[in-house]
C-alpha cells in the first residue's frame, strides 16, 4: 500500500511539473518560479501536503543538484576556465562586492548572525546561468558584442562556487575555524588537482570514459559523477563541487555526448529539487519576509545592472551594449536555491528559506524583463535628460548594428 501511494504521489508531482513547464514555455517564462510554487502547494501548510514520497523526493533533489553542477562543468574546458579567470577576474571581484555585500548586510540587519549572512550573500551574488542563456536565445542576442562579457561574468561566478560551497558547507555544519580551514584546503587542493589533470591528461580521461554506445556512456558518466560527489561529501566537501570538477575533467566528444544524454535527466531532477525546496517552505512564512525580499530584489537588481555595465565598459563596448549586459545579469535562480537549501537543511535560520524563495521568485520573473527593457529605458531617460539640459545628440539607430558583431561569437561550450 505504501509503495502504491508513493507511486501515485511521485507520478502526480512529475505530471504537474510537466504541465507547468509547458505553460511556462507558452508564456516564455522560466519554469523555476512555477516549480517553486508547486513545492509550496505540495508541502506542509500547502493545498495538498505529501507524505509518502517526501524521502524519495529528497534523494531526487540531491541528484538534481549534482546534475546541475555536472552539466555546468561540461560547458567549459579547464583551459577555458583558466583563461577566463586571468582575463576577467576584475569583473568577478566587482560582481562579488556589489552583489554579495547587500545579502550579507540584509542578514545582519535582520539579526540572523554571521553564518546566515554568508549564505544570503551567496544567494544574492550568483546569477542564473540557465535563465540568462535562455533569455539571450529568446531575444536573439547570442551574437551581440556584450554576450562574451555576460558569459565571462557567469563563468567567474561558476568558478567561485568551487571555493564558496565548501566554505558554506563547513559553516552550516557548525565546523570550527580549524575544521573549516581544512575543508577549504581540501576543496581547493582537489579543484587545483582536477584542473591540472584535466589540462594535462583530459584526453586520456575522456578516452577512458568514451563509448560509442550511448547507454554505456550514460552509465559510466553518471556513475562516476555520483561516486565522486559522494566521496567529496564524505570528505566534508560539497557534493556539488565534486560533480562540477568531474564535468570540467571531461572534454571533446565525450562531453558533448554526455551533455546530450544527461540534459533530460538534469531537467527532471532539477525540477524535483525546486519542488523539494518548496516542500520545506511553509507558504504562511513568506508574507512576513516579502518586504525584505522585495527590497533586496530591487537593490541587487540595480547592483547586477551596475556590474554588467562596468564589465562591458571595461571591455570597450558602447553605452547601449553596457546597459544590455547589465540587464541580462539580473535573474537569480537555481544556484541561489542550492545555496539557501544548504542552510535550510541544517536549520540555520527559519526565515532564510522563505526569504530566498520569495527573492528568487521575484528576480526570476523580473530578470527577463530587465534584459529586454533596461537598454530602451536607459536610452529614453538619457534622451529626456539631454532635452532638459539643451544638449544635442543623435540617437544611434537600432538598424546600425552597433550592438552586434559582424560575425558570430564563438561558442564557449564544448
Amino acid at each position: 500500500m505504501h509503495s502504491a501511494v508513493l507511486l501515485i504521489e511521485f507520478g502526480s508531482i512529475i505530471l504537474a511539473l510537466g504541465l507547468l513547464g509547458r505553460a511556462a514555455a507558452r508564456i516564455r517564462l522560466s519554469p523555476i518560479p512555477l516549480y517553486l510554487l508547486a513545492g509550496l502547494a505540495f508541502g506542509e501548510g500547502g493545498l495538498l501536503p505529501l507524505g509518502a514520497s517526501e524521502e524519495f523526493v529528497a534523494t531526487g533533489a540531491e541528484i538534481g543538484v549534482i546534475l546541475l553542477l555536472l552539466m555546468l562543468g561540461l560547458e567549459y574546458t579547464a583551459s577555458d576556465l583558466v583563461s577566463n579567470l586571468r582575463a576577467h577576474y576584475p569583473a568577478g571581484l566587482v560582481d562579488c562586492a556589489l552583489n554579495a555585500l547587500p545579502g550579507a548586510a540584509a542578514a545582519l540587519l535582520l539579526g540572523w548572525g554571521p553564518v546566515a549572512a554568508v549564505v544570503l550573500a551567496g544567494v544574492t551574488w550568483i546569477s542564473s546561468s540557465g535563465v540568462i542563456a535562455k533569455v539571450l536565445g529568446d531575444l536573439g542576442r547570442v551574437g551581440n558584442r556584450e554576450t562574451p562579457v555576460i558569459l565571462s561574468v557567469l563563468v567567474l561566478e561558476d568558478l567561485a562556487m568551487a571555493v564558496y560551497l565548501p566554505i558554506v558547507t563547513a559553516l552550516v555544519a557548525g565546523a570550527g575555524l580549524a575544521a573549516g580551514s581544512v575543508t577549504l584546503a581540501v576543496a581547493l587542493g582537489a579543484a587545483g588537482l582536477v584542473l591540472f589533470v584535466a589540462v594535462r591528461y583530459g584526453r586520456v580521461i575522456s578516452r577512458f570514459v568514451s563509448s560509442d554506445d550511448p547507454e554505456k556512456l550514460l552509465l559510466v558518466v553518471l556513475g562516476l559523477t555520483i561516486l565522486v560527489a559522494g566521496l567529496a561529501q564524505q570528505l566534508q566537501v560539497s557534493a556539488a563541487v565534486g560533480a562540477f570538477l568531474v564535468g570540467i575533467a571531461l572534454s571533446g566528444e565525450v562531453a558533448e555526448g554526455a551533455h546530450a544524454l544527461l540534459s533530460p535527466l538534469r531537467d527532471l531532477f532539477a525540477a524535483v529539487f525546486f519542488v523539494f525546496f518548496g516542500l520545506h517552505t511553509d507558504p504562511a512564512s513568506i508574507p512576513p519576509v516579502l518586504l525584505p525580499a522585495l527590497a533586496l530584489a530591487v537593490v541587487t537588481a540595480a547592483t547586477k545592472i551596475a556590474t554588467g555595465y562596468w564589465a562591458a565598459r571595461r571591455a570597450g563596448l558602447s553605452v547601449r551594449g553596457r546597459w544590455r549586459a547589465g540587464g541580462a545579469l539580473v535573474a537569480r535562480g537555481e544556484f541561489s536555491i542550492v545555496i539557501a537549501g544548504l542552510a535550510v537543511t541544517a536549520g540555520i535560520e527559519p526565515s532564510l528559506g522563505p526569504l530566498a524563495t520569495a527573492y528568487v521568485l521575484l528576480l526570476v520573473v523580473l530578470g527577463p524583463l530587465t534584459a529586454r527593457w533596461t537598454e530602451p529605458l536607459a536610452a529614453l531617460v538619457t534622451s529626456r535628460l539631454r532635452g532638459r539640459t539643451g544638449t544635442g545628440g543623435t540617437p544611434v539607430s537600432a538598424a546600425s548594428g552597433e550592438g552586434r558583431e559582424q560575425q558570430a561569437v564563438p561558442d564557449s561550450s564544448r
